[in-house]
């Protein structure tokens, strides 16, 4: 494992971390086969400190997983860029967490229908008047005609960064070097 180089932006506060893989909307999964990498963008849930995710149950991600299930899940979020009469000095306020391990197909299906379920609740919360039932995950085929699978990436290690946001130096549409000087 790679020891963080600006030990100043490590986040170890894991309620800070949990908040924020409970919230963050977007993720990059990292895959590797044949030292050909491969990253794509997806929704995720943090559950029983896994990652879960769905999609298709075949094409190259699936490929990719299946013959080297070793991942890299990525998260970050900006909060704005920090502003600083010295050019160099200008910053970006943001958290990011990687979270590596080994990813597996949920084959039991409480978890699968738990983590669909914790999915919307996530990414339309109150849309839906009842709970998910297990007989929509286990015969749901997607508008291409695919079944879909479900996915955890059990984390091996989980590191966090940050540059907790400065709000009176945060940018905004009009501000420059002037009013930072005033």
């Amino acid at each position: 494992m790679f020891q963080l180089r600006n030990q100043e932006r490590k986040c170890t506060d894991s309620g800070k971390i949990h908040h924020f893989l409970e919230h963050a909307q977007t993720a990059f999964l990292g895959l590797s086969l044949e030292d050909v990498p491969y990253v794509i963008p997806l929704n995720f849930v943090w559950l029983n400190n896994a990652i879960y995710f769905h999609g298709a149950a075949e094409g190259r991600k699936i490929t990719y997983i299946e013959k080297n299930p070793l991942a890299c899940f990525t998260i970050g979020e900006s909060y704005g860029t920090i502003t600083s009469p010295i050019p160099a000095g200008t910053d970006t306020a943001y958290m990011s967490v990687i979270i590596e391990g080994t990813i597996y197909p949920v084959t039991d299906l409480t978890e699968a229908t738990e983590a669909m379920q914790v999915m919307l609740d996530k990414y339309v919360p109150g849309y839906y008047d009842r709970p998910l039932g297990k007989s929509h995950v286990e015969r749901y085929v997607s508008p291409l005609g695919g079944k879909t699978g479900i996915y955890k990436l059990v984390a091996d290690t989980v590191s966090a960064k940050e540059k907790e946001v400065i709000l009176d130096r945060l940018f905004h549409e009009g501000k420059t070097i002037h009013s930072d000087r005033a």
